[in-house]
């Protein structure tokens, strides 16, 4: 299967399946579902599954969306511009609204993976993730 970075897989609108891609930077993320939100016209549904390896992150970006965060293995440290650093340990959850930008999001080990589940509520066909300088 061909490798693809995070921020190019995230950012493009493909159908979903049971892709799964390897990041350079230590992540691998699988579409999981994406669902129109007839309810509320323009809008639809995103789940990811993301794995960190050992040591693994992302770099800094924003999601114009409303992101709900699943940890199920292990343990993430995330943090948005003029909030605190957290870890994000299994069983517990994370959010981030649409105007936040996410300057960390990497695995809290270096020996261990992570795992989490990420739920997106956003515009229809746009990108999931908008990379940051």
């Amino acid at each position: 299967m061909k490798s693809i970075p995070l921020m190019v897989l995230l950012s493009a609108t493909v159908g979903f399946g049971t892709l799964s891609v390897a990041a350079e930077d230590g992540a691998k993320v699988t579409p999981l579902m994406t669902k129109d939100l007839p309810d509320y016209p323009g809008k639809e549904g995103l789940m990811l599954s993301v794995e960190y390896q050992p040591g693994g992150s992302s770099p800094i970006h924003r999601h114009d969306a409303n992101a709900f965060v699943y940890v199920l293995e292990g343990a993430i440290v995330m943090q948005v511009k003029g909030g605190e650093e957290v870890t994000v340990a299994a069983g517990e959850t994370y959010y981030e609204n649409p105007s936040d930008i996410h300057l960390i999001s990497r695995n809290a080990s270096k020996t261990n993976s992570a795992k989490f589940i990420v739920v997106l509520l956003k515009k229809k066909d746009t990108p999931a993730v908008i990379p940051l300088e």
